[in-house]
């Protein structure tokens, strides 16, 4: 189902500051129907897997850290187009180049809590589904 599916995690800061629902809120009211859903805490070898893109990356110890600091929720979406629609849907990285009534502009701390994450291509949202949830756990 490549462009019809898309990844996303609402990462700990957004969690600890209980904006769960309204974010999921969002995310369904813009048109986006959720096909896997569930709340884990990483491991720090999962968010090191995971975020390995990034290792040689100056922020990539910081970023393990914080991804593991506290639950989050990981959901895969579904709508056409679903990646760069998710992406609109999110905003800029930094909340403050965020367009207004982004999730990460209404909910994002800084750069690095931002709130959300949204994979950047077909490709990356299969890989980051696939390792948050089996295929029986994808409806």
């Amino acid at each position: 189902m490549a462009g019809k599916r898309t990844f996303t995690m609402i990462k700990p800061d957004a969690v600890e500051a209980g904006n769960v629902g309204a974010i999921l809120e969002q995310i369904t009211t813009s048109g986006f129907r959720i096909v896997a859903l569930k709340m884990t805490q990483m491991t720090t070898a999962d968010a090191e897997e995971f975020y390995a893109v990034h290792n040689e990356r100056p922020f990539f110890g910081e970023l393990v850290e914080f991804m593991t600091r506290g639950p989050i929720v990981s959901a895969v979406l579904e709508k056409e187009n679903a990646v760069e629609d998710f992406r609109a849907l999110i905003g800029a990285t930094n909340p403050e180049d965020a367009a207004e009534g982004t999730i990460r502009k209404k909910y994002a701390k800084s750069v690095g809590e931002n709130a959300v994450h949204g994979s950047d291509s077909d490709e990356n949202a299969q890989i980051e589904a696939a390792f948050h949830f089996s295929g029986r756990e994808m409806f």
